[in-house]
């Protein structure tokens, strides 16, 4: 077994932090998780599949259903074990993390693609704010979101903008947004109700039959038609992929969360408030929406004429009228900047850790490029497939870290040397499995989930045979975190 100065310096100088600077799960845990699923680019997708339908395509209580599993996995598979081991040692996801990818391997994973993963979020936040925002600016010109063919340049221009302020802002004054972003995720809490307010005498009246038939008479003459409804399991698989998908890094993150929690029961009711009920509550709330815009017969007559929008912000028009709905979407795309200014705060912290001789300017502004790029081109606008990617490559990091932990007696390890093989191995054979929807190999349902239990199966049955690298002692108040 190796000696203590084997230990990487990011690791020996890493100190658990101490019960006196932790709190409730309601000041900490519950209102940030809570925050993150009120962003519009969240919600706005509850309902949109690119299917006759949609999620909707086997009536309101199967789509609430669906949303309410998904939750629970996104807590109890994705979140609870980072949020204990966080709590249990006071370290930060890259420093527990190297029991899985070893102390070499931790710098990549999940350390480094935590950061990288970040500019995608920051990609999909320009894109969707700017679009908003355009729309606002630009009433005449028909922006439609799903179509980056219809973006004009000027609102690219919004794009570039935003991106470079997200950027600056993350790296230096993070501190400043926070204060602000106490408040203003009351924006969109007060859209999706007055939105529900609007909707919800067509709820009774929904018939999914009826949006099925719409769709359909509204395709008819599309070069690219949607595809048959989804059977209730293949609604259920969508929900889990957009859900978990969207969620995969945020849960990773709740070993950071779980370092300000006092003991279990703040980790347990943090994720249970923060994240389950935060979930069903925003995405069901935009169900209902749809679901009630489509219930109405004058509603959904507007809403057929407008191109038949499954998306909660998408039938703002409809339900509020023109200039309304274009300060509504004002209005959400600026309560979003604060989560664009917390990516590149995440991914400048992981940059700082991974790449200490690089400085975080240039790392991060070669990052904030890549992600205004990605607006700018649209691919950032295609975010079921991002929450797809960010499960496939997240979604067997959590399934592994199940299992280590499991295995370990429901604590950390700690470290392992070098280049932990059963973590790796777990990792890419899940992954692998995760991309496979995305590069249209083999139509994997639920594929986050999927690649969460190839890795946690391989994990392991790699450790049962002694797949992994050995654990590197440790020594003073790090010696504690393992016990």
């Amino acid at each position: 077994m190796s000696n203590p100065s084997s230990l990487p310096s990011y690791i020996s100088g890493a100190t658990p932090n101490p019960q006196a600077n932790r709190a409730p799960w309601y000041k900490n845990t519950a209102p940030t998780y809570a925050g993150i699923f009120l962003w519009f680019v969240f919600w706005q997708d509850a309902v949109n599949a690119p299917n006759h339908g949609g999620l909707l395509s086997c009536g309101i209580r199967w789509a609430l259903l669906s949303l309410v599993i998904a939750a629970f996995v996104c807590h109890f598979l994705f979140y609870i074990v980072p949020g204990l081991l966080g709590m249990k040692t006071g370290l930060p996801l890259y420093i527990v993390g190297t029991s899985l990818f070893g102390a070499k391997g931790g710098f990549i994973l999940p350390g480094f693609l935590m950061g990288i993963l970040q500019f995608g979020w920051l990609g999909v936040n320009v894109y969707f704010s700017s679009a908003l925002i355009g729309m606002f600016c630009f009433p005449d010109a028909k922006i439609n979101p799903m179509d980056v063919a219809t973006i004009p340049v000027a609102v690219k221009a919004i794009m570039v903008v935003w991106g470079v302020l997200a950027a600056f802002v993350g790296l230096k004054g993070i501190q400043y947004v926070a204060k602000v972003a106490t408040y203003l995720p009351l924006i969109p809490v007060a859209v999706l109700l007055i939105l529900l307010s609007k909707t919800a005498g067509g709820i009774g009246s929904f018939a999914p039959q009826h949006l099925i038939e719409l769709s359909k008479t509204a395709t008819a003459k599309a070069a690219v038609a949607p595809g048959e409804a989804l059977s209730s399991f293949g609604v259920l698989a969508f929900m889990l992929t957009f859900v978990v998908g969207f969620f995969a890094t945020a849960g990773a993150a709740g070993a950071d969360f779980g370092t300000n929690s006092r003991d279990k029961g703040d980790v347990s009711m943090g994720g249970l408030v923060g994240v389950a009920l935060a979930i069903i509550l925003t995405a069901g709330i935009a169900i209902l929406i749809v679901a009630g815009t489509y219930g109405s017969p004058e509603l959904s007559k507007q809403a057929a004429a407008a191109g038949l929008p499954l998306q909660a912000p998408g039938l703002m028009e409809v339900i509020m009228g023109k200039q309304t709905a274009g300060i509504m979407m004002l209005l959400l795309a600026i309560a979003a900047f604060p989560a664009a200014c917390f990516s590149s705060f995440i991914a400048a912290n992981s940059f700082k850790t991974t790449l200490p001789g690089i400085n975080p300017f240039i790392s991060v502004g070669i990052g904030a490029a890549v992600s205004i790029l990605l607006a700018i081109t649209g691919m950032a606008g295609k975010a079921i497939i991002v929450f797809q990617i960010i499960g496939a490559t997240f979604g067997p990091i959590l399934g592994a870290m199940l299992v280590e932990y499991l295995l370990n007696g429901c604590k950390w390890s700690g470290p392992r040397a070098g280049f932990n093989p059963a973590g790796w191995i777990a990792w890419l054979l899940g992954a692998v499995v995760g991309v496979m929807p995305i590069l249209k190999i083999y139509p994997v349902p639920a594929a986050p989930v999927a690649a969460f239990i190839v890795g946690a199966v391989v994990y392991g049955l790699l450790a049962k045979m002694g797949a992994q690298s050995a654990l590197l002692p440790l020594s003073g108040p790090l010696a504690e975190t393992t016990k």
